[in-house]
């Protein structure tokens, strides 16, 4: 009897882990936002993990081996595409598992930068990466409406790689939606008292953020972090802000450009961050709202402290 108690129970034992084995399914995002939008698809289930290090630049970062491993290596991979990480497409030919380019998904609503995007730009360096009028604009999961798209995808891929957890990932992406429609709300709330206001940007990557509530960018200083602009290119964009007047000037972490103080000393612009990656966010199920709302309240506490 101990004999056929001691089978059944390295059976039940066995089992489970089988179980458990076929419920641990590996998820790699490139860049951090939607590594946060895959933590709250398998909330309770597992943690996904991230590609590129906090402060790391998605347009033109270096693989490392232990990097390249991963990529092979894990069960589903999801990055922004080809206009955004110029880095992967190389490595991910090697890769048989399924890759995930979310700008490709159906239902994606993408902007592409416009004739006038560099507008009052025209005297600065170039960017590191393409910003053309035409190019796809690749900041894409600034739009709500792009993260539910993304959220749902994750929890159909999820769904049928581990059938087990299927019912929670559902769940998941249902209460993620949910949290969205109530994030929408307190953003319009908080961001309707500077409509209108202008501000300036280093780096022209809020724009999907921008239209889903109503907000626009004065002008963009499109300089190249490396390079510093010689006088006659500081000189234009001081002429932009004494136009202006009482103004914003918006850098991303981790670095500001050199010549942020320079560019606004003497004139009444003050000088804030917009963090549209939020490299430091834990992946935790409530992180992608936390990024959009962080966003939403610094730029809205710098314009209306003027």
């Amino acid at each position: 009897m101990s004999r056929l108690f001691s089978v059944f129970v390295a059976f039940v034992a066995s089992f489970l882990l089988i179980g458990s084995a076929q419920a641990e399914v590996k998820v790699l995002t490139s860049i951090k936002p939607l590594q946060l939008i895959a933590a709250a698809v398998q909330d309770g289930v597992a943690i996904p993990e991230v590609l590129l290090p906090p402060g790391a630049s998605p347009h033109n970062y270096a693989l490392r081996p232990s990097d390249v491993r991963k990529v092979q290596s894990v069960d589903l991979l999801y990055w922004i595409g080809p206009d955004m990480e110029g880095f992967l497409p190389r490595v991910l030919n090697g890769r048989t598992l399924p890759s995930v380019a979310v700008q490709d998904l159906p239902g994606m609503k993408l902007r592409r930068f416009a004739e006038d995007s560099h507008s009052h730009a025209e005297d600065a360096d170039e960017h590191d990466h393409d910003h053309r009028p035409g190019t796809l604009d690749a900041h894409l999961w600034l739009s709500p409406v792009n993260a539910r798209v993304i959220a749902d995808k994750m929890a159909a891929d999820l769904s049928a790689a581990d059938p087990a957890n299927a019912e929670r990932y559902q769940s998941n992406a249902k209460a993620f939606d949910a949290r969205l429609d109530a994030l929408d709300q307190r953003l319009k709330q908080r961001l309707a008292s500077v409509e209108g206001k202008p501000y300036f940007v280093f780096h022209e990557a809020f724009d999907y953020f921008e239209e889903a509530y109503g907000l626009k960018h004065t002008g963009v200083f499109s300089v190249a972090a490396e390079v510093q602009p010689g006088a006659q290119h500081v000189a234009a964009m001081r002429k932009r802000l004494q136009e202006v007047g009482k103004t914003c000037v918006f850098s991303e972490p981790p670095l500001r450009p050199r010549l942020a103080e320079t560019l606004v000393a003497g004139l009444p612009v003050k000088l804030a961050e917009l963090d549209a990656l939020g490299g430091y966010t834990p992946a935790t199920a409530q992180g992608y709202e936390q990024v959009l709302e962080k966003l939403g309240n610094d730029l809205a506490g710098c314009l209306e402290s003027l």
